[in-house]
Order: structure tokens, then C-alpha cells, then sequence
């Protein structure tokens, strides 16, 4: 188990002044140099211009995010990041809180769906506590990180998530995370989540950055059924209504109505961007941390793959958020999937990984001697 300690317990000034400086850190990927680059070499290569589709554009990403005119993608992670939530006081779900303590076991462990499919793609799971409502110091495992600034997130029907330190620090936490996997060589990460009761906090951040209302956006979670969802929904107009203290701060939107690993997430895809890393996003959970993120610094999108489409309702508003210069993110996977885990991310980022080899290992016309690469001019 490694702790992580870049910030206090309960945060400070020069916390949320440091936050500012490291967000505002993240450069541009330079698309015309990287896309120029790439595009050349796909073009080369022995296959009609443009035939494999998406798959050129993605190693045309990698390329540009990297700055590597040959990338390869061999060190990947996937960093489940979990977190308890107070609302869950509510009865908004089927599964008690102390759920998550069990599952994050089973992460460390190696029996969850997240570890058999990050096996089967040649993934590292790392676990993180961003704020779990349990006690999980004995747990010393190589993959297992303690980062928790709190025993879980506040009760959002009655007030704040947390307040605006343990948001910061959150954020701060997950950027360190990114540091870490950085200096350990991850060329590809990816994101996950576990957290009883996580679909309310997030339908709230994907309502208050949509415009849509709760009952547009809150979907089953783990299966309940529409009285439960009519509930979630009043919970979070209500949340949105009182908790919010700046509406123009995304830190103080995670504060008002987010989650502690909501916020690790976001920092970690923030931390993914500042390092120049490639990150992979699950599902709704992970989305609503991405909004954050991107709402902090929009240049942080560059950064970015959608890693599939979530069958949790709201995770379709959320996804028609993530527009840029380069133009709208699309998934790049539907499979009707909603468990969360980082489990639709890992899937995607083999694919990723296969453009790349595509991308680097493929001849070109001239390596081959076939005498046919005019007509891909």
C-alpha cells in the first residue's frame, strides 16, 4: 500500500493556489505538426487512404498527444478510484454502503470483472481509497494507493458534498496519482470507479453542466426502480438549488454536489493531460469526474478518449459535453455495458493499442513493392 500525501487532511490556500498553477500547466497538442506527421505515414502505408477508419484517427492521437512520431502503448493502467457517498442515506440504492469496501477488496485481490478484463488486455490495476467509509490501512498491497482526504462525501440532500478543500485536495490527489504512474512509465491510462450510491452525485454534475433536468438524466444505477429514481431527482434539484456556492468554479461544483473519487478522477485525467499521458474514460462516474476536469481546463479535452457509451441514462447528455478544437468525442465502444470498474475503458484502449501497432508495423508501398501508393496522394 503507498499513501499519498500531496496535500493536508483538510486543504489550504496555498492547496487551492497550487491547483490553479499545476491545471494551468497543461499544454496544446500541436494537430498540425502531430496530425501532419501521422497522416503521412498512414498514408504510406499498403491499404487505401483512410480504409481502417477510426482506427487511423486514433493513432493520429496518440501521435499528437505523445509528441512521439512512433509511440507504442505497451504500459497500461487502469486506476479504479472509490469513494462513499452520504446520500446513500436516502435509500437511492439497492446496495448498502459498505459495498464498496467489499468490491475494492476484490479489486486488490484480482476477483472482479475490472481485473479479468484488464488481464485479458495486458492492464495494471491500481486501487485507490479517494474515500472510502471504512478503515482499509491493513491492506498492504502493491496495487492498492491510500488517498483519502475523508470517510466518504456528505449527504447532498442536506448540504455539501464536502467542502472546498476536501474538493481541492481530492483533485490534487488524483494529479499525483497521474505523477506517479508518470515516473513509473505508463504510456496509457484509463479510468474506473467504485462507489455505492456514485450515479446521484454524477447525474448532478451532468445536470448542472447539460441544462437538463434529474429525471431527463437519472437512470436505475444498480436496478432500482422509478419511485427510487423520482427520489434521486428531487435529491438533486435540491442539490442544485442550495449546495453550489460558485456556480462559475468547477471546484466548488465538485464540493456542492460531487464525490471524493469523483474529484481523483478528475485530477487524474488533468494529471494524465499535464504529463502528456493518453487517458482512456470509462463509463458515467468517470464522465462526470472528465467534466470536471475539462471544465478546469478545457485544453485537458486534447487529452481525452471516450472510452464507450454507458447504458446508465444520463451518460448520453454527458458525452455531447466533450466538444473542442478537434471537434466532438466520440466512444469509441457501445456495448450496452453500465457496471463502471474502468471496465468499457480497458476494452477501448486495447483498441487504441491495436491502432498503434497497426500504425508503427504495417509496410509502407515502397517496403512492400507495391506500386500503388499514387493513388493514395
Amino acid at each position: 500500500m503507498k499513501d499519498i500525501n500531496l496535500v493536508s487532511k483538510t486543504g489550504s490556500d496555498n492547496d487551492k493556489k497550487y491547483l490553479k498553477s499545476i491545471i494551468g500547466s497543461v499544454k496544446p497538442v500541436n494537430r498540425e505538426k502531430y496530425y501532419g506527421i501521422a497522416e503521412a505515414r498512414l498514408n504510406r502505408l499498403i491499404k487505401p487512404k483512410g480504409s481502417l477508419g477510426r482506427l487511423e484517427e486514433f493513432a493520429k492521437d496518440i501521435v499528437a498527444i505523445t509528441g512521439d512520431e512512433r509511440p507504442v502503448l505497451n504500459n497500461k493502467y487502469v486506476c479504479v478510484f472509490a469513494g462513499d457517498h452520504g446520500v446513500c442515506e436516502e435509500g437511492i440504492s439497492l446496495f448498502k454502503q459498505d459495498v464498496t469496501a467489499q468490491m475494492v477488496r476484490n479489486f486488490i485481490t484480482g476477483g472482479a470483472a475490472i481485473n479479468a478484463i484488464a488481464n485479458s488486455s495486458g492492464a495494471s490495476v491500481l486501487v485507490v481509497d479517494a474515500g472510502i467509509n471504512a478503515d482499509l490501512g491493513h491492506l498492504f498491497r502493491e496495487n492498492f494507493i491510500s488517498a483519502k482526504i475523508k470517510r466518504g462525501a456528505d449527504n447532498i440532500y442536506n448540504g455539501p458534498a464536502m467542502d472546498y478543500n476536501d474538493a481541492a485536495g481530492s483533485i490534487l490527489k488524483g494529479i499525483e496519482i497521474a505523477a506517479m504512474l508518470k515516473e513509473k512509465g505508463a504510456h496509457i491510462c484509463a479510468t474506473g470507479d467504485m462507489g455505492i450510491g456514485n450515479t446521484t452525485p454524477s447525474s448532478a454534475i451532468t445536470c448542472f453542466y447539460s441544462g437538463k433536468t434529474p429525471l431527463e438524466v437519472c437512470g436505475k444505477g444498480t436496478g432500482v426502480n422509478a419511485g427510487t429514481i423520482r427520489k434521486k431527482a428531487r435529491i438533486i434539484e435540491k442539490a442544485l438549488r442550495f449546495n453550489i456556492a460558485d456556480k462559475n468554479d468547477p471546484v466548488s461544483v465538485l464540493a456542492g454536489v460531487g464525490g471524493l473519487e469523483i474529484g481523483a478522477i478528475a485530477g487524474f485525467i488533468a494529471g494524465c493531460a499535464i504529463y502528456r499521458m493518453p487517458v482512456v474514460v470509462d463509463g458515467f462516474i468517470s464522465t462526470a469526474g472528465a467534466l470536471i476536469a475539462i471544465n478546469l481546463n478545457p485544453l485537458i479535452l486534447d487529452y481525452i478518449f471516450l472510452g464507450h457509451v454507458s447504458k446508465e441514462k444520463g451518460h448520453k447528455a454527458a458525452i455531447k459535453l466533450f466538444k473542442g478544437e478537434g471537434g466532438k468525442k466520440k466512444p469509441i465502444l457501445d456495448l450496452s455495458m453500465r457496471l463502471g470498474e474502468g471496465t468499457g475503458a480497458v476494452i477501448a484502449m486495447k483498441i487504441i493499442e491495436t491502432a498503434v501497432a497497426m500504425y508503427n508495423n504495417m509496410l509502407t508501398f515502397d517496403e512492400a513493392e507495391v506500386f500503388a501508393s499514387k493513388l493514395n496522394i
